[in-house]
């Protein structure tokens, strides 16, 4: 079906709401916004949905989540009585249509005799991850977009061990939802029916303690916070944070905490940043402020659901400095292997897991304490699926998890980055070094002194529609079929391609890689030095990953920029080739 196809579809649809129908007629006006909005229907990936919210079969709107909830019921159905039983967990964040769009996924799926539970107000990510375990529900879902730009919201789904659906049960549940021709026809009951049924069931404060008892357990010193006079500022830039972060720190006593008043409360307009993402130096404009009244010792942010962290600390010359993720994934490696060696309380099968775009930092700092650190492909998910794995098998025990975008997990009792878990063990870190007289930057620069001077970066480009889509296949094929990747000064020995699952070295030598597909890139060179290319998941972007290592952080910072600078030409040379076909 065509686009003009389907708008007249929604166009002659009489039961489209009044702002929809409104909405219609403005994009009517507008032929290439309104091809956009209708050319191809929203994706349901391998951990959901996202995209710009609004009118169309490519914007998230009630009958988009509608139709990726009935897929989801249909999956669910499949697996018979139990599982409509144990049922599905709701939650959702500040962006706008939140609310609405967590109902009609409860609707739609309580209206296929499925039991859903939906928290009575916003909940972070990493909360809905612990809920679908602690309920022992089938799956869970929330409405989020993460740290996207205001105009996104999204939908992911959880399987029944509250980590996001392996691919091969997402790829059942994306079938299920491509099955379904028109989204406008699914039918739901109203939700005082379905209520008065008992198939919609609200949860809330009860689910809170529990969360919090278990974000009690982490903990290396449990009193710390009693003795400390840490200082810490926390913004949870106007998302689901602002609760569960400051209830896990009262609920271990650090007494010297002060809120970003301006970005408390929950906003899906995210009024005071340009964008709600704790990886940008911007989104912490207000908390140095902040940080400079009260003289903090440490600054902490969250994501509008709460599941990545990033923090500021004061480094050498008294400023606040933002630490990347994967410099926050060291310091809280480092702080809670070297506790539990002190207490010898290492497992000798301990695990630490990270992405494949990750630092290399955090295997030096496993291997010091003999533990062996696994990489899995870019997405928590799979950090979820090893941690399952282990669990059942019982080969290794899990310690750490983290990836470079600022995503991290302690306990295993949630199965997805965890931002509430990760502030309060990177404050405990910073009490601890307080206590001795260190700050976090100190013991960030004996790391490195330790380990080597790491450092990574990141590029990306934004190519929107259906022809950047075009755009970012035809540059990682052009890449695929480029047998070496030449940097000046650096010398290429490997390439592993994981859409076709084969690392090659320099000699031609072959070697399987043992991970799922997926349409990713990455070139080795003998110094250690790594580039990575990929397409974003959730975002029509391609992303561009460095890593280095040299003497000094000035050493490696110039050749990291120059890496970058090499990669990047040879990127706009191939964008330039795209725009003249």
């Amino acid at each position: 079906m065509d686009w003009k196809s389907n708008v007249d579809r929604w166009n002659t649809y009489s039961q489209l709401t009044t702002e929809m129908k409104e909405e219609l007629i403005q994009l009517n006006d507008n032929e290439n916004h309104l091809e956009d909005a209708f050319y191809k229907n929203l994706e349901f990936g391998t951990g959901g949905m996202r995209g710009e919210i609004g009118v169309g079969t490519n914007r998230m709107n009630i009958y988009t989540v509608r139709k990726a909830s009935y897929g989801l019921a249909k999956y669910i159905i499949e697996k018979g009585q139990e599982a409509k039983v144990r049922g599905v967990v709701i939650a959702y964040d500040s962006r706008h249509m939140s609310p609405e769009f967590a109902l009609e996924a409860a609707k739609t799926l309580a209206s296929n005799d499925i039991q859903t539970y939906i928290f009575d107000e916003l909940r972070p990510t990493p909360e809905l991850s612990f809920a679908v375990r602690y309920l022992h529900a089938y799956a869970g879902i929330v409405i989020t977009a993460s740290h996207n730009p205001r105009e996104y919201n999204g939908f992911k789904v959880y399987g029944p061990d509250g980590a996001q659906l392996i691919p091969e049960d997402a790829d059942t549940v994306i079938a299920k939802v491509n099955e379904i021709e028109n989204e406008l026809l699914i039918e739901v009951e109203e939700e005082s029916i379905l209520r008065e049924r008992e198939l919609i069931v609200t949860i809330g404060s009860a689910i809170d303690r529990a969360y919090v008892q278990k974000l009690q357990t982490i903990s290396e010193d449990r009193s710390i916070g009693e003795r400390t006079d840490l200082t810490i500022v926390f913004s949870p830039l106007h998302g689901t944070g602002n609760k569960p972060v400051r209830e896990g720190l009262a609920s271990l006593n650090y007494k010297h905490v002060h809120i970003v008043e301006e970005q408390e409360k929950p906003d899906g307009d995210f009024p005071t940043v340009d964008s709600p993402n704790p990886e940008e130096r911007s989104a912490f404009k207000l908390a140095i402020k902040k940080g400079k009244e009260v003289d903090a010792d440490l600054l902490i942010a969250t994501d509008p659901d709460a599941d990545r962290l990033g923090i500021a600390v004061k480094n050498d010359k008294n400023e606040y400095e933002l630490l990347t993720g994967n410099q926050t994934g060291a310091l809280i490696l480092y702080y809670m292997l070297s506790q539990k060696k002190d207490k010898d309380s290492i497992p000798a099968n301990g695990i630490v897991l990270k992405t494949i775009v990750t630092s290399e930092l955090g295997s030096e700092i496993a291997a010091s304490f003999g533990l062996t650190t696994i990489d899995v492909l870019t997405g928590f998910k799979f950090i979820a699926e090893r941690i399952k794995e282990y669990e059942t098998t019982g080969e290794y025990k899990f310690l750490f998890g983290y990836e470079e975008s600022y995503g991290y997990l302690i306990g295993d009792f949630a199965r997805d980055k965890d931002a509430v878990q990760a502030a309060l063990l990177i404050a405990e870190a910073a009490a601890f070094y307080k206590e001795k007289g260190q700050t976090l930057y100190d013991v960030l620069m004996m790391i490195y002194e330790k380990y080597g001077y790491f450092r990574e970066g990141l590029k990306s480009i934004t190519l929107k529609g259906q022809s950047g889509t075009k755009t970012i296949a035809n540059i990682l094929s052009k890449f695929r079929n480029t047998s070496s990747m030449d940097i000046e000064g650096l010398s290429h020995i490997a390439t592993e391609d994981y859409l076709t699952s084969i690392r090659t070295d320099s000699n031609r030598n072959f070697s399987d890689i043992h991970l799922p597909k997926s349409n990713v890139l990455k070139y080795f060179f003998a110094d250690g030095t790594w580039i990575c290319l990929r397409p974003s998941g959730t975002e029509p972007k391609i992303k561009f990953y460095f890593g280095v290592k040299s003497e000094s952080l000035s050493l490696s910072q110039e050749k990291l920029d120059h890496v970058q600078m090499e990669l990047m030409k040879k990127v706009d040379q191939l964008m330039q080739e795209e725009l003249k076909n």
